[in-house]
């Protein structure tokens, strides 16, 4: 085991990737005005290099922080001084990533020649995710195709897996994970989801009357540009990687960047933000090739993003206050979603509108697609609530998809029974 972290480790280093030894994620928990407003003024310190996992949302919501080696001491100094406590919620940010590229290592010493041997209870590379997919393809080729629906800034393939019973232009279910490079449980769970459905569009009831009258498309890797980046370089990247005119800062949150409420509050118009909306709307060849395929479809029922962590289950609207039409009937299939997904593990979920529920964020994906009259979308936050954060134990992944999976039948036999 000593030895295959130690080669973890080289490998990182040999690649030129980016490493962590030393960061710590700290968590906070504001419990006055002051406070908040203390920690709301750490993200303008851009010195310090803070990376949050959670954002400031009010009194009593956690704000989960990584900080690296050299900004702990001040950083820590000025929370004392100013009477904010803190607890550590991650010793050693490296120590995680050994560990999970030890795992992958080990993985990776045979890659399988069919789906039923993938090992998916663990991280995979892009690469291995598309041959995944492929081979997926050419064992299902009645049930699954594969669709490419744009290129990404660095021109990779944007590819969406198909599964329907034949038909065109049937009514639909859109689900996506990876938007956010660094969730790595979301691209995951995605590659078992589509697994999943290959085992049960037969003998599962309810999956097979949904693929009586719907087709499904899955997006497992949504933002590849930074996949590949998080496998390369930087495991903490969570932005697409195009360039921006004027600045050295790359990427653009594509969660930020989609046209519903645009540029608005809870988006930063910072280059170097981590929640940078872009320079307009659609800005970013991932988003824009949704847009796209909504709009050509044209009978999309609905629409799922998903990432992680926090264990939420979010409805429209983020960018505003004013409550979207359906809401009393997004809140009742989400309460349905979250009992079925917690019956399985027990696993504690929150849900409710996204301004309501975690803060006010501008230029969602499921912002835009409610707008376009797919009334049931919705956006998951996976695991977990902070203990691993966006490094999620391998061994969780599939604890997290099947669990995940039980909630996104209730929205999809849902959507099935209010086709019209």
């Amino acid at each position: 085991m000593r030895g295959l972290v130690l080669l973890a480790a080289l490998v990182a280093a040999a690649a030129g990737t980016e490493t962590f030894v030393g960061h710590q994620v700290l968590r906070i928990i504001p419990t006055s005005d002051e406070e908040l407003q203390k920690v709301q003024e750490l993200q303008d310190l851009e010195e310090l290099q803070l990376d949050f996992w959670l954002a400031p949302r009010g009194l009593g919501h956690p704000v989960d922080v990584r900080v690296p080696f050299p900004s702990l001491q001040p950083l820590k100094a000025h929370l004392e001084a100013n009477g904010v406590s803190y607890s550590i919620m991650i010793e050693d940010v490296q120590e995680l990533l050994d560990q999970e590229q030890m795992e992958m290592l080990r993985g990776r010493r045979q890659m399988p020649v069919t789906t039923n041997t993938f090992n998916y209870a663990s991280y995979h590379t892009l690469d291995e995710i598309y041959t995944f997919m492929d081979l997926l393809v050419a064992e299902n080729p009645n049930l699954v195709s594969k669709l490419e629906i744009g290129r990404s800034t660095e021109n990779r393939p944007l590819y969406v897996l198909k599964f329907s019973k034949g038909g065109t232009n049937r009514p639909a279910v859109w689900i996506d994970t990876g938007i956010h490079s660094r969730e790595w449980v979301t691209q995951a769970s995605g590659v078992w989801f589509a697994k999943q459905i290959v085992l049960d569009h037969e003998n599962d009831e309810g999956l097979a009357s949904v693929l009586d009258k719907m087709d499904i498309f899955l997006e497992i890797v949504t933002n590849p540009d930074g996949f590949a980046f998080t496998q390369t370089q930087n495991r903490m990247w969570r932005k697409t990687r195009s360039k921006q005119s004027g600045s050295v800062c790359i990427g653009v949150d594509p969660n930020r960047n989609w046209d519903a409420g645009f540029g608005g509050p809870g988006a930063s118009g910072n280059p170097c933000s981590e929640t940078y909306h872009g320079p307009y709307a659609n800005s970013e060849p991932e988003v824009k090739a949704i847009v796209d395929f909504v709009k050509n479809h044209g009978n999309i029922k609905a629409f799922v993003s998903i990432h992680s962590y926090s264990q939420l289950l979010l409805y429209p609207y983020g960018y505003t206050r004013t409550p979207v039409p359906d809401q009393k009937e997004l809140h009742e299939v989400s309460a349905k979603a979250v009992a079925a997904l917690s019956s399985l593990y027990g696993t504690n979920y929150k849900y409710g509108s996204i301004i309501t529920t975690i803060y006010q964020a501008s230029g969602g994906t499921i912002d835009w697609t409610y707008n376009q009259g797919i009334k049931y979308s919705f956006t998951f936050e996976l695991r977990d609530t902070g203990r691993y954060g966006f490094l999620l134990p391998a061994k969780q992944i599939v604890p997290t998809a099947q669990e995940t999976w039980l909630a996104l039948k209730v929205i999809m036999l849902h959507a099935r029974d209010h086709l019209n």
